[in-house]
């Protein structure tokens, strides 16, 4: 009779007996079909002296992973030419002293540290596992997280001494397979549906934790300290200047879920907004953090009624502003056969705003045009209304396709430019055009005011804007210019430029597009990640938010070179101010920070 290999674990940790059978006499029992089995046993478990209930647990663990080894085979999934620098690095070891390779750094540029997170696989790329289950692939957005950094200090009045670190981020599950020296967590996010949740279920009977700890989306600061953090876990913190990791945030253990990547500190008060979305009840609980980060004041559940994947929060001096829009994750839509995270075209997109220790009733939902919205630009509060900026598509980028159609092809037609006259998110090409987009919340009257922004000629993503005005009004935001081409020849995001909007100013001769847009374009095939704001020394509310410059990583496909660009953000369409070669190229990524100096900022 077959065995179940959850029976196993479960029948083995459950185990109490203190008499065990001499090794010989097993030895001479067992099934050949069990040899492989007994040999690994042999080999890890002392033949004397045991303790019993160890002994069987161990045993459960390794006679779990001898199966697993048996069922499942990983497959490396290849990058084809045109993803090269998709594919990971190795870490460099200590920090490079780098120099500009073209103009210099201003002399009011503040000292400080420019980190960027993304995915950097560790056993060389993503993978996928098949087994008599099916199919499971680790998505583009898997990959264990690894940090990159350009350390900027003063040396005297106008000399400056610059230098390039990189290291992965050391979570659990990180160190778990480099311990074990090859891929074991079977990839459980994209797949056939009864082999996503084996995997799963495998995952955390033999690994303790359905998936791996990302950490691979961003970085964020609080209280001086440096976090990083992707959606499936709790923030880590990094040493800002050595990049070691000493574990995770959990709020003096008062957080026991997810985090988001995008948490907000509030204007004024300075603590620190955070959400977090789980795939079972309660799905979306909102907190509220101190802003010397020792205590969670606040924290509830909003009671939204579905697992919906939102990526940010929103603040204004009074509110939290909540995205949900209609991508979901449900195991009980995964047990039916179907995927485990979807984007209904039919489902609602609303709104809501929340005083900052509101609970579930005291939320102002807005229902808005159904849109898929993953990053805000800014939110605040303009007289009688809140005015939500972000990047809207009509669709989500995520999860991909439906499972078994051409994911190459889907993201190639997604990634180019939509036809003038579009209608709904149905087209065959152009459904992953990204707009920045306004939506002002009239809390009297509950009125929704919606417009685009920044027209229908590019594709903006991953908005930044100076960090001293988030929740504020602002009069300039900033965002990462797809190119479309190149996207779609790839089949993967390629962010060619930049873009600076200006809000106090329309753009009348261009009905489509409600305000000024400015471009930053880079060589050809050159692409950037990661682009952040870095303001002046002592810039401030009342003062221009456009003071200071952009830092963003560029890559040239051409020489296969990555550089740091840093543009004056005033005179955004002109040359940077210099560039700084780096000594190894860095693989695309997601968001960055810069972290200034304290007494810098």
């Amino acid at each position: 009779m077959a065995v179940s290999p959850f029976a196993l674990h479960v029948n083995a940790s459950t185990n109490r007996h203190s008499i065990s059978p001499s090794f010989d006499h097993l030895r001479k029992s067992i099934s050949p079909a069990l040899k492989p089995i007994w040999r690994e046993l042999q080999q890890q478990l002392p033949l004397n002296k045991i303790d019993v209930s160890k002994t069987v647990r161990k045993a459960s663990a390794i006679v779990l992973d001898v199966l697993v080894d048996g069922l499942y085979r990983f497959v490396d999934q290849p990058y084809p030419p045109s993803q090269k620098n998709f594919a990971p690095v190795q870490e460099i070891g200590e920090a490079v002293e780098v120099a500009c390779l073209e103009g210099q750094l201003p002399a009011d540029f503040p000292e400080g540290v420019f980190i960027r997170n993304g995915p950097n696989p560790q056993f060389g790329c993503l993978q996928s596992a098949a087994s008599p289950l099916g199919i499971t692939n680790e998505t583009w957005v898997e990959g264990e997280g690894m940090l990159h950094v350009l350390f900027f200090k003063k040396t005297c009045d106008s000399d400056w001494s610059i230098s390039y670190k990189n290291k992965y981020i050391e979570s659990e599950t990180f160190k778990l397979e480099k311990q074990r020296n090859k891929p074991s967590f079977i990839p459980a996010i994209e797949g056939d549906p009864l082999a996503v949740l084996a995997a799963v279920s495998l995952n955390r009977i033999r690994l303790n934790a359905g998936n791996k700890f990302l950490c691979n989306t961003s970085v964020f600061e609080h209280s001086g300290k440096l976090y990083a953090i992707a959606e499936n876990y709790l923030p880590h913190e990094i040493d800002s200047q050595t990049l070691e990791t000493f574990g995770v945030w959990d709020f003096n253990g008062d957080w026991s879920r997810p985090c988001t990547s995008h948490p907000k500190k509030a204007p004024r008060s300075g603590e620190l907004v955070i959400m977090g979305i789980d795939v079972k009840k309660p799905f979306y609980v909102v907190g509220v953090v101190s802003a010397d980060g020792k205590e969670l004041l606040h924290k509830v559940d909003v009671q939204i009624p579905k697992s919906v994947l939102s990526h940010e929060i929103g603040v204004t001096e009074r509110y939290n502003i909540i995205v949900d829009h209609p991508l979901s994750l449900e195991v009980s839509r995964l047990a039916k056969g179907g995927p485990l995270l979807k984007y209904d075209k039919e489902g609602t997109t609303r709104l809501g705003v929340m005083p900052r220790y509101g609970d579930a009733k005291s939320i102002r939902w807005f229902e808005v045009e159904t849109c898929c919205a993953l990053h805000i630009l800014n939110t605040f509060e303009d007289g009688g209304e809140v005015v939500v900026r972000g990047c809207r598509a009509m669709t989500s980028i995520l999860p991909g396709p439906d499972w078994g159609e051409n994911k190459f092809d889907w993201y190639s037609r997604g990634f180019k430019l939509p036809p003038k006259k579009r209608e709904n998110g149905n087209e065959e090409e152009g459904f992953l055009f990204h707009c920045v987009y306004e939506w002002r919340l009239n809390m009297e009257t509950r009125e929704v005011k919606e417009r685009n922004l920044s027209g229908t000629h590019s594709s903006m993503d991953f908005p930044f804007i100076n960090g001293n005005f988030t929740g504020l009004k602002n009069k300039f935001g900033f965002a990462q210019v797809l190119d479309s081409a190149a996207s779609s020849s790839c089949g993967q995001a390629k962010y060619g430029g930049l873009a600076k909007l200006y809000f106090d100013k329309p753009q009348e001769e261009d009905s489509q597009q409600a305000v000024k847009v400015e471009y930053h374009k880079f060589a050809e095939s050159s692409f950037c990640s990661g682009s952040v704001f870095v303001a002046k020394n002592g810039s401030a509310e009342g003062e221009d938010d456009d003071d200071g410059w952009i830092a963003t990583f560029v890559h040239s496909e051409a020489s296969d070179e990555t550089q740091v660009h840093i543009i004056d953000a005033k005179d955004f369409e002109g040359g940077p101010v210099a560039k700084i070669r780096l000594p190894q190229r860095v693989p695309y990524g997601f968001h960055g920070i810069f972290m200034a100096t304290p007494n810098q900022s």
